[in-house]
């Protein structure tokens, strides 16, 4: 069954991108949600998938839409097998478009840890 991202483009303050400082995220930010966010990252190259996905913060909830620069990384150098396969399916997904340099790592989405 195919399936349509009701976001291909990245958000101007998405945590992926690599000039985005987290506490410049609209309606308020916190580290704790922020951390706990890392249940969305499967283990590079594992069939087991986390079943969860980051949302991006410009949707309200019960209108969630995937995070662009989360979905990128982690079909990137995340490397999430089962994502790979879902995305297969994916009708819109050759019109994903990222705004400038992204981090490799969650970790480095946060403040003060990009070591």
């Amino acid at each position: 069954m195919s399936w349509k991202l009701k976001r291909v483009r990245q958000c101007a303050k998405c945590p992926w991108k690599v000039s985005t400082n987290p506490h410049d995220i609209p309606h308020g930010y916190s580290e704790t949600l922020h951390r706990s966010l890392a249940s969305t990252i499967a283990a590079p190259g594992s069939l087991v998938g986390t079943g969860r996905a980051m949302a991006c913060h410009k949707h309200p909830p019960g209108e969630e839409a995937h995070c662009v620069g989360w979905l990128m990384n982690q079909i990137g150098a995340g490397n999430n097998i089962p994502l790979r396969l879902q995305v297969r399916s994916c009708e819109n997904f050759d019109a994903v478009v990222l705004d400038g340099p992204q981090h490799e790592r969650f970790q480095d989405t946060r403040p003060n840890e990009t070591a």
